[in-house]
């Protein structure tokens, strides 16, 4: 699930690097697991009458209390001038000479899919030409459309997949297109909306996964069947490849590009758990399992050898790697064999490895290098690595430091690519990197939306209970007085690897430094902390909260908020905690162990219960992060934090917003419902947002962005000021 800014959300399995991944929309159980009594299951009914008139009731009346506030009406006009601001950073995507981007403004809520040469995308103001309008598409058909993507085939581009959705959520429908004529290819692939997964293996074949029928979703509501379809023929016809087990997370098939001449690779996976899967390489019309540990991901080809990233030691052929490192492979020694497992082979090459302070972010392949992101004391690094005579050779490109970098876009041919820096001070940069050069150019910068001057970041630590230092970054005026009143709004996540990092937009990657206006320049302090079950420190820092540890994400927390007070740099009445998704989880939760460190709570498309999580939507896929509750050994560790379960009478609880979206199909939005109900029956009061358009990522439009933004200060500005 990601781009160069923080995605606050449950991460998709790692197969969905191949297409948008599905999440099953499904009715409530007909009873709660483990027989409790849930009198708020109803809630559960996604698009019933019931659920949704009492969706209707708390969302009207929220909206009219906040919105009546002075606040109000300045947030959501400044939020808007900057979410539709023109001197944005376009999120590009190559394709030979071509950059592709989807943009939405004023004149297009929905969007527009738009094109520019190279040349053309550096003058001042690029003449961009449409190749889709959304809002037209969903005027004509009748359809909320939400652009989705497109999937390419491997070194053409003249045809790709484009996934539309409806109303934002993870389910798509795919349509092939002609970007020659800009049109959908009449008689072209088409899937139905489905929870498809989808990739090229070549002009005229495609790998799906999709509900094929009875027997072909997983419990988790991901495929478990792939197949390859032929152009022209029926997709009841199209040849099985493979089928996992229901009991699975999903199944997909991609071919990987390696040395020119060569055939591609066709690489099969089955994801067992969100954190592990096993892999086969289609050979002669035979799977042939590969011998790598379940945890390691398959980035891509090199030559004759795939790229392989490690989240546990492998020790093979005598070598041993180190957890969070990449190794290039020969795929010959990945499908067994005689091979002496005492003698080093020198055909494995370590192309990158960890310290305690260095993780490897992401790795891009292209054909004539490989590019790697770091994190450096959570400080964005980035280098290119190329074969020599002497072996690979690295090179540093250089960026400000303090910010984050990730990638926009490489070409797979060139060896080019796009790379975006970003800090929270400075806006989000575009630069372009030569093959041939280790020194970016700047193309794009967008036009600050606040005086940066006025505010300094600083990294701080704080101890959490079990000893570890837990660092976090604090921006706020220069100069500013710490004794304990300075309105704070701390955002975290902890959760799926997921890294916190520098970042213009403060917490969401599509706030384009509005909070800078929003919060900042109105006299706030933004605190980022980076905990435990993160991906800020390696796979042993996210490990250290999984399972029956996840507890250690929420004292990572509080071990923050309390050095905020301890520091003077604020103080309880004036802290604003904001998560979502598994962070709704983290704010919820920890809301009810320690009421009295904050005052004041945002909680986002969370997960709050954690009884029945497994059974809603996708949530059966995130059983290796956080247990299943089915077994009692594990939920027995679960029940001790689970929000939903441990809220009671009579708790001094902060003022508490949940917002959500009907549409979410990825966590339900059930779980904000019922807590709300269930806080509503106890006496407590609360506000609740929910968007009836939007997937997990909540808005489809810009006015859908800004009202949540808008709702979400204002609420913050009452309480914590």
């Amino acid at each position: 699930m990601e781009s160069s800014s923080i995605c606050r959300c449950l991460f998709l399995p790692t197969l969905a690097l191949l297409l948008v991944s599905p999440a099953r929309l499904r009715a409530a159980e007909p009873a709660a697991a483990g027989g409790e009594a849930d009198p708020y299951q109803w809630l559960e009914e996604i698009g019933g009458d019931k659920p949704l008139e009492w969706v209707r009731a708390h969302d009207d009346a929220t909206a009219k209390r906040l919105q009546a506030r002075p606040e109000y009406n300045d947030l959501y006009r400044d939020a808007l001038t900057v979410l539709n601001s023109a001197s944005r950073i376009p999120q590009v995507e190559q394709r030979g000479s071509l950059l592709y981007n989807f943009w939405r403004d004023e004149a297009h809520p929905r969007g527009i899919y738009r094109r520019v040469s190279l040349e053309g995308f550096r003058a001042a103001s690029p003449e961009w030409e449409t190749v889709l309008d959304v809002d037209a598409l969903a005027k004509s058909e009748g359809k909320p459309w939400a652009f989705g993507g497109t999937i390419w085939p491997t070194g053409d581009s003249r045809r790709g997949l484009l996934l539309l959705s409806v109303a934002g959520g993870d389910t798509v429908e795919v349509r092939e297109f002609d970007f020659q004529s800009r049109a959908f290819v009449p008689n072209g692939f088409t899937l139905p909306a489905a929870k498809s997964r989808v990739a090229w293996l070549d002009g005229d074949h495609i790998f799906v996964a999709t509900d094929f029928g009875p027997k072909s979703l997983t419990t988790s509501g991901y495929p478990a069947q792939v197949r390859i379809w032929r152009r022209g023929t029926p997709l009841a016809e199209a040849s099985p490849l493979y089928a996992g087990a229901t009991t699975s997370v999903g199944v997909s098939a991609r071919a990987i590009r390696m040395k020119p001449g060569s055939p591609d690779l066709i690489l099969v996976a089955e994801d067992l758990t969100f954190w592990e899967r096993k892999y086969f390489q289609y050979v002669g019309g035979s799977l042939v399992p590969l011998t790598i540990p379940a945890t390691a991901r398959v980035v891509d080809g090199w030559g004759d050898s795939l790229v392989i990233e490690l989240k546990s030691p492998w020790r093979r052929l005598g070598h041993q790697f180190s957890a969070g490192s990449v190794v290039l492979v020969p795929k010959s020694r990945l499908q067994g064999g005689d091979f002496d497992p005492m003698v080093p082979d020198p055909s494995f090459d370590l192309l990158a490895a960890p310290t305690p302070t260095f993780v490897i972010e992401a790795v891009q392949v292209t054909a004539k290098g490989i590019y790697v992101s770091a994190l450096d004391n959570v400080r964005g690094r980035l280098f290119r690595l190329t074969p020599g005579p002497a072996g690979w050779q690295r090179a540093a490109i250089e960026f400000p430091d303090n910010g984050a970098v990730a990638f926009a876009s490489t070409d797979d041919d060139s060896g080019d690519a796009w790379v975006e820096y970003q800090s929270f001070l400075s806006p989000p940069s575009l630069y372009y990197i030569a093959a041939a050069s280790t020194v970016p150019e700047p193309v794009k910068a967008q036009a600050p939306t606040f005086d940066a001057a006025r505010f300094e970041v600083e990294q701080l630590s704080a101890v959490s209970a079990d000893g570890t230092p837990i660092p976090y970054f604090v921006v706020q005026a220069k100069g500013a007085k710490r004794d304990g009143t300075a309105p704070t709004w701390m955002f975290s996540y902890g959760g799926f690897e997921n890294s916190l990092t520098p970042s213009y937009s403060g917490s969401y990657e599509d706030l384009h430094g509005a909070y800078g206006k929003l919060w900042l320049e109105r006299g706030g302090v933004f605190v980022l902390a980076n905990i435990r079950g993160g991906g800020e420190f390696g796979p042993a820092w996210h490990q250290g909260a999984l399972n029956e540890n996840h507890y250690k994400a929420f004292e990572d927390f509080e071990a923050v908020a309390r050095d905020l007070a301890v520091r003077r740099i604020t103080s309880p009445a004036h802290l604003g905690i904001e998560g979502r998704s598994n962070g709704g989880l983290l704010v919820s939760a920890t809301m009810l162990r320690h009421p009295e460190l904050y005052g004041a709570v945002v909680c986002g498309n969370p997960l709050v219960d954690m009884r029945r999580y497994h059974l809603l939507l996708a949530g059966a896929s995130w059983m290796g992060e956080y247990g299943n509750p089915d077994r009692p050994e594990q939920w027995e560790f679960i029940r001790k934090y689970s929000p939903y379960q441990n809220i009671r009478a009579g708790m001094k609880l902060p003022p508490i917003l949940f917002y959500t979206t009907t549409h979410d199909d990825r966590v339900h939005p059930g779980h904000a419902r019922k807590m709300a109900a269930k806080m509503e029956a106890l006496g407590y009061s609360f506000e609740y947002a929910e968007n009836t358009e939007g997937g997990h990522h909540g808005s489809v439009t810009n006015e859908q962005l800004a009202t949540r933004l808008a709702t979400t200060y204002t609420f913050l500005w009452e309480h914590v000021r």
